[in-house]
C-alpha cells in the first residue's frame, strides 16, 4: 500500500502508478498530481512516487517540474520543428548574445529572435523579410548580393549586377532604376556617382 503523506489516502501501489503515469503523460503545463479522491486536495510528491514509477514517467515528471520553475520570461524554445527543446535565456538583459547553439540538435539560432541563425543579416533587417526570404539559401545569396554590392530591382526584387557603363539599369521585367540608389530612372536622375 502506499500512503499520500499530504492527505492520508492509502492506496495500491500499482493503481498509484498507473495514476502518476496517466497524470503525468495528459499533464503538459502542470506538474500537479493530485490524489486520486477527487474531493481530496492533497498532491502526490515526486520524492515519495519516484521508487513506484517506471523511470521515464519519473524522468518526464522531473522535467514538468523543471520546467514549471522557470518563469515564461526565462524560457524560450528551440526554432527547428524537429527539435522545440525548452531552452533557458540567462542573457539577464547585459551581453546582447544573438548567435547560439541549441544543447539538443547542436544547430545555431538567433537568440535575440528566436529563429534558426541569419548569416549576415542583423535582426532588425532579419523581421522585415517575407517568409518566403528567410530560407538558408536565400541568406546565402543576400550575403553573397553584399559582398559583391549587387543590387536588388526596386519594382520585381530581383538582384541585378553591373558589370560596366552607367547607373541607368533596365531589369529583366522592364523597370529602369539607378543602380547607386534604387531610385526610379528619369530623364533628370543624374546626382548619383558610380
Amino acid at each position: 500500500m502506499f500512503r499520500i503523506d499530504a492527505c492520508s489516502h492509502s492506496y495500491c501501489s500499482i493503481c498509484i502508478a498507473k495514476h502518476v503515469t496517466i497524470k503525468i503523460r495528459e499533464s503538459a503545463p502542470e506538474p500537479v498530481v493530485a490524489c486520486p479522491d477527487f474531493a481530496c486536495g492533497g498532491v502526490l510528491e515526486l520524492s515519495t512516487c519516484r521508487s513506484r514509477m517506471p523511470g521515464e514517467v519519473a524522468a518526464m515528471w522531473e522535467d514538468l517540474l523543471c520546467e514549471a520553475a522557470i518563469t515564461a520570461e526565462e524560457k524560450f524554445y528551440c526554432p527547428f520543428r524537429d527539435c522545440s527543446a525548452m531552452l533557458v535565456n540567462d542573457d539577464d538583459g547585459g551581453e546582447g548574445i544573438t548567435e547560439c547553439e541549441c544543447p539538443v540538435g547542436h544547430r545555431l539560432f538567433c537568440a535575440r529572435c528566436y529563429v534558426p541563425w541569419h548569416v549576415g543579416v542583423g535582426c532588425e533587417e532579419f523581421g522585415s523579410l517575407g517568409e518566403d526570404e528567410r530560407g538558408r539559401e536565400d541568406l546565402l545569396v543576400r550575403e553573397l548580393a553584399r559582398s559583391q554590392s549587387w543590387m536588388k530591382c526596386p519594382h520585381c526584387k530581383f538582384y541585378v549586377e553591373k558589370t560596366e557603363g552607367c547607373l541607368h539599369m533596365t531589369c529583366r521585367c522592364g523597370f529602369q532604376f539607378c543602380y547607386a540608389c534604387g531610385a526610379t530612372w528619369s530623364q533628370t536622375h543624374g546626382s548619383c556617382q558610380p
